[in-house]
């Protein structure tokens, strides 16, 4: 078994190799699944043998060789020189990181958001299509194809191994971070399953943005984005209660939050909020500071959360904003002010028949002295949804208001 600090290695190593194989040799899908074959080969043969002194020499070699069998179609050779790669020394490996560049090629335009997440998990976060199949809870052969479509879709657009320039450069960048809050937010609340969450989803996010932040630490959107998933995260331990249950916010017992995590989190969201503009992660990051920063639920200053709200509102118009902003405008003005906001967004497709905004009417609803018509959005909600931890929530708090 592969112990966590050489699974570590492997993660953070797995990128960089991939990084050379590509200035040496072009063909990403060739590259990559060299790569793989590599990392595998570490994984058994390292807890057995040691680490060598040289890890990204040996995997670089490794996987070298493993290309060129590949390109060669030599079956036999491929066989034969696998058999003795670890002792072939480590080739001359340049101190260049191209993490970046690998992120930016993972989510290329041409990609779905869906491909572009797997890709990234597989190519940069060096997990296994294995691994990315269960965190998605879907079969590995769907995953598969999914990854093996993008590869060759990355082929057939004829991308080269480089960073964009100009205003490509800021929208690749502007993917890039979209697909690791993504991946961070199925970590952090899964959209189905038994789980309300998956720390190693959310840890993986958190890996690969740091990582981005340490190539980019002048971005304040990068510094934004860390901050907010760090914020979010320290707050993992006490979402569940030991059976699996969603405990709210306003009833989370705040001692248990990772207070190292909330620190640095609130040092990187006051660092990005010195930035000259102001873009989308910088502004949540500061929601969930000010959300952090409360010693309680009742000292939270929701005049503070509704102002970013608003701001957020206007330089990102979302409706899952908007109905964020109800629920800190019915804390400070009272339910029927949220439940009025929330019927602004009665009419938009992109949230009919949401749960979340079937479960925040509900709640609005309820604070209003509406049992009747808590019961019945809260039940709506709860079918609406694919986790069963929100769906149990979600019942509970029904069957407490049913008339």
């Amino acid at each position: 078994m592969t112990s966590p600090a050489i699974e570590d290695l492997l993660r953070e190593l797995t990128p960089q190799v991939l990084g050379t194989l590509l200035r040496r040799h072009g063909q990403f899908e060739g590259c990559e699944d060299a790569v793989q074959e590599a990392v595998l080969a570490a994984a058994v043969q390292w807890p057995a043998e040691g680490v060598p002194d040289n890890p990204r020499g040996w995997l670089t070699t490794v996987a070298s060789r493993r290309l060129i069998d590949q390109l060669r179609s030599d079956h036999a050779r491929r066989e034969r020189e696998s058999a003795t790669a670890a002792e072939v020394p480590p080739e001359e490996v340049p101190d260049t990181d191209d993490t970046l560049v690998l992120l930016f090629l993972c989510c290329h335009p041409t990609l779905t958001g869906a491909s572009q997440t797997a890709l990234t998990l597989r190519a940069v976060g060096g997990l296994t299509t294995a691994e990315i199949a269960r965190a998605f809870l879907v079969p590995e052969a769907t995953m598969a194809a999914r990854i093996s479509r993008a590869k060759q879709r990355i082929k057939a657009a004829g991308s080269s191994f480089s960073l964009p320039d100009g205003a490509e450069w800021q929208e690749r960048l502007r993917v890039v971070l979209h697909v690791l809050y993504l991946i961070f937010n199925e970590g952090y609340t899964a959209s189905s399953g038994s789980e309300l969450h998956r720390a190693d989803l959310a840890r993986e996010a958190i890996r690969l943005t740091r990582m981005v932040h340490a190539q980019l630490p002048g971005d304040a959107e990068v510094t934004g984005l860390l901050a907010l998933m760090l914020l979010t995260h320290a707050r993992r331990e006490t979402r569940t209660t030991a059976a699996g249950d969603l405990v709210p916010l306003d009833e989370q017992d705040r001692k248990q939050w990772d207070r190292a995590m909330i620190d640095e989190g609130i040092e990187l969201a006051k660092s990005s909020l010195a930035a000259p503009e102001l873009g989308p992660y910088q502004l949540q990051a500061a929601i969930a500071a000010t959300h952090a920063d409360a010693a309680s639920a009742e000292e939270t200053n929701w005049a503070q959360v509704h102002a970013l709200y608003l701001i957020l509102e206007r330089i990102a118009p979302n409706p899952m904003v908007t109905l964020n902003r109800a629920i800190a405008l019915a804390e400070i003005e009272g339910p029927a002010a949220g439940l009025a906001l929330l019927a602004t967004l009665d009419g938009d497709a992109r949230l009919a028949g949401h749960h979340r905004l079937l479960s925040v009417r509900a709640h609005l609803l309820e604070q209003d002295g509406d049992p009747g018509g808590a019961y019945e959005h809260y039940r709506l909600a709860a079918k609406a949804t694919a986790s069963l931890a929100e769906q149990r929530y979600l019942e509970s708090r029904a069957r407490r208001v049913r008339p």
